[in-house]
């Protein structure tokens, strides 16, 4: 009598097409294209782009015109922040360039943030809010 059960390496790629077969029918997951749509003014030469929200925390594109600038501000929650095209400069000391990551502190003092050729960066943190800004 011949055998006719899968070996393990065989079990595998059968378990492996069929999970990529479940996963790839699951509309569960959120896709933001690249591209203009999305975009609205938030300051002076800054424009954003909400990519998620949940629970007060958003996901968000801040894209700086050159010479733009944000000035001192408050964080409520830790930020996250990752400069994925130009360089960003923070107060007088710090420089962020394509690639670099920077974390505002829940309750600290953000210094002022510009850019002298432009930049764009992802955000994940709280909502911004108007009155967060010292001005």
């Amino acid at each position: 009598m011949t055998s006719t059960a899968a070996t393990p390496a065989q079990a595998r790629a059968i378990r492996r097409r069929l999970l990529e077969r479940v996963a790839d029918t699951d509309d569960s997951h959120l896709t933001v294209p690249a591209g203009a749509a999305g975009w609205q003014p938030f300051g002076d030469g800054v424009q954003i782009k909400i990519l998620h929200e949940s629970e007060g925390i958003l996901s968000y594109l801040l894209r700086f015109a050159p010479g733009a600038r944000l000035d001192a501000h408050r964080h409520p929650v830790d930020e996250e922040c990752l400069v994925l095209e130009g360089v960003l400069k923070v107060g007088s000391r710090i420089e962020v360039g394509a690639g670099g990551y920077h974390l505002a502190r829940a309750g600290s003092l953000h210094a002022g943030i510009s850019t002298e050729a432009g930049a764009t960066i992802f955000l994940r943190g709280a909502e911004p809010q108007v009155d967060q800004l010292l001005v």
